[in-house]
């Protein structure tokens, strides 16, 4: 029976011993395993983020690219403003010159000067110190120039740079084209400003009225002057 109990207890701590050996394996095999999953992510994480950190840089560079495109059109469109400007005020000195050589037709708000030959001229007294001569037009045209009158008609006729206007007696040739006594001056501008020029104090018209010369200034809302054919088409 001693021996027998003996087999028991001896059977016992082997089981004891082997469920312990059996539990430390597992434990240690359990905290291998833990371990090497440990690695395996941290071997992951490291690469994902070296793989965002070059998708970061990628897209740096990409911005970078996208804003030197950027300031690239930003300078094309300028460049294209400009030009659209130069084209813009290359056809306004155009339609500018055409305007002055009178290949087209002007409207707009201007003036209109009369000038008439003196109402009363007393017999004994030289009839030419009484009526309009081309050095009063010339006085008037002059004046509507140095104001900014765009353009200038006499009678209705363009005059220009080259234009000549010549007293024959009592008319004025214009051009060629003689015309009687009133002479009406048109000019498109500024209505107030070419009227101030012209009625300032000690001005043309105060000249013209102190050599016997009626004058009449009106403003005009709307005006209308002519294009005349060229020289060829004459």
């Amino acid at each position: 029976m001693k021996v027998k109990g003996k087999h028991v207890i001896l059977s016992f701590v082997c089981i004891v011993l082997g469920f312990m050996i059996s539990f430390s394996y597992q434990f240690t095999k359990s905290e291998n395993a833990n371990g090497n999953v440990t690695d395996r992510q941290w071997e992951r994480e490291y690469e994902y983020r070296n793989i965002l950190i070059a998708q970061e840089e990628k897209n740096r560079n990409l911005q970078q690219e996208l804003f030197e495109v950027q300031e690239q059109v930003r300078k094309v469109e300028e460049s294209l403003g400009t030009q659209e400007q130069v084209l813009f005020n290359l056809v306004e000195d155009v339609e500018k010159l055409r305007m002055y050589v009178g290949e087209v037709r002007v409207q707009g708000k201007g003036i209109e000067v009369t000038l008439e030959d003196a109402s009363y001229i007393p017999s004994e007294a030289n009839i030419n110190n009484y009526i309009v001569h081309e050095s009063h037009i010339h006085k008037v045209i002059n004046e509507l120039l140095i104001s900014g009158a765009d353009a200038i008609a006499i009678n209705g006729q363009r005059i220009f740079h080259d234009s000549f206007i010549l007293c024959i007696g009592p008319v004025i040739s214009v051009d060629g084209t003689q015309y009687p006594a009133p002479f009406t001056i048109s000019a498109i501008g500024d209505p107030d400003i070419l009227n101030a020029a012209l009625n300032m104090t000690g001005g043309v018209v105060d000249h013209l009225v102190s050599e016997n010369i009626n004058v009449k200034v009106e403003k005009k809302q709307t005006l209308a002057l002519e294009a005349v054919l060229s020289k060829g088409n004459e």
